[in-house]
């Protein structure tokens, strides 16, 4: 995808800014998915040279995922570009550079971050998917920004972990009719080493909003030492469809989690937990693990939140 890009200003009063130095963006988050980048002291671009904010898709090896957006003046050593969430950006971590004319595109390192709107994030009613974007620090001190599309979407709330159960509350959005939806909806556990086990349990609707309980029980039964990792999906019924809301027809296997993959059919959704400003949940939200005994020795379970902030739960040896 690419936009035509801004020319650049050259005040004549601006010192030149070291060629090693790094070019910072601060950004802006606002509450539809919507992001603002703002260049602090962009470098004075040789005679009728262009600039854009460049996105590349992490692991893309040909390139083919890169989205331009023009670069504009926005007051003193400042130059702006708008990421709008009607821009589609694929699941993924995405670098930012900045590219000037001919000159290779550079990095960007980052600014200021303002994402007061993400916190506690509640999308308005819509079909279409919904767009999540959040910039964050790399480990080597780079700008990169955290997409995730997903359609319809789950979005896990509070968590509590009591006598060998994990209870769990959570919203469905981008559906017309999501009450409807969820009267026929299961929650599945579903082994990753073993996709055909599944464990089923009912959920308990209140419009949009709905509530289960997992016993871990009944996922440590099926425990043979390591590390078991159950993925956690809202699910249709298949002989409960919604009225007003298209069910695909599958063969009862759960899509492929991960980067880039919302959901392509309503007939399951990955529960997750993306409306926060908090791009990564793994290290942040920590939960009490509980032992159990099973008949191949002890084991100890907790709910965790994956690299891509989706819902699971982990057994292994105590």
């Amino acid at each position: 995808m690419t936009t035509t890009s801004a020319e650049l200003p050259t005040p004549a009063s601006r010192p030149s800014p070291e060629t090693n130095a790094p070019l910072r963006a601060d950004s802006v988050a606002d509450s539809a998915g919507g992001l603002t980048f703002d260049i602090v002291d962009p470098p004075a671009p040789d005679a009728g040279g262009e600039a854009a904010l460049v996105l590349r898709l992490r692991g893309d090896e040909h390139g083919a995922e890169e989205v331009r957006l023009p670069l504009s003046p926005a007051g003193e050593r400042r130059l702006r570009a708008v990421l709008p969430s009607t821009v589609a950006l694929p699941e993924g971590r995405w670098d930012v550079y900045v590219a000037c004319g001919e000159a290779p595109a550079r990095r960007l390192a980052p600014g200021l971050h303002d994402l007061r709107s993400l916190v506690d994030r509640r999308p308005g009613p819509s079909l279409s998917p919904l767009a999540v974007r959040i910039p964050y620090t790399t480990k080597h001190g780079n700008l990169s920004l955290r997409s995730w599309l997903r359609a319809p979407h789950a979005e896990a709330g509070d968590l509590r972990v009591a006598d060998g159960t994990l209870s769990a509350e959570a919203r469905l959005y981008r559906l017309e009719r999501p009450a409807q939806w969820l009267a026929g909806a299961v929650v599945r556990a579903r082994l990753r080493r073993d996709p055909s086990v599944v464990h089923t349990v009912p959920v308990t609707v209140d419009d949009a909003d709905f509530r289960f309980t997992l016993g871990y029980a009944d996922l440590a039964a099926h425990w043979e030492g390591g590390q078991d990792i159950w993925d956690l999906w809202l699910s249709r019924t298949t002989d409960a469809p919604a009225t007003g809301d298209a069910v695909a027809e599958t063969d009862g296997a759960e899509p492929a989690a991960g980067p880039g993959a919302a959901a392509t059919a309503q007939h399951a959704v990955r529960i997750a937990r993306i409306l926060d400003d908090v791009v990564d949940k793994k290290p942040v939200f920590a939960y009490p693990a509980l032992t159990l005994t099973t008949d191949r020795g002890s084991v100890r379970a907790a709910p965790y939140y994956t690299a891509d902030n989706d819902l699971s739960v982990r057994i292994e040896g105590a």
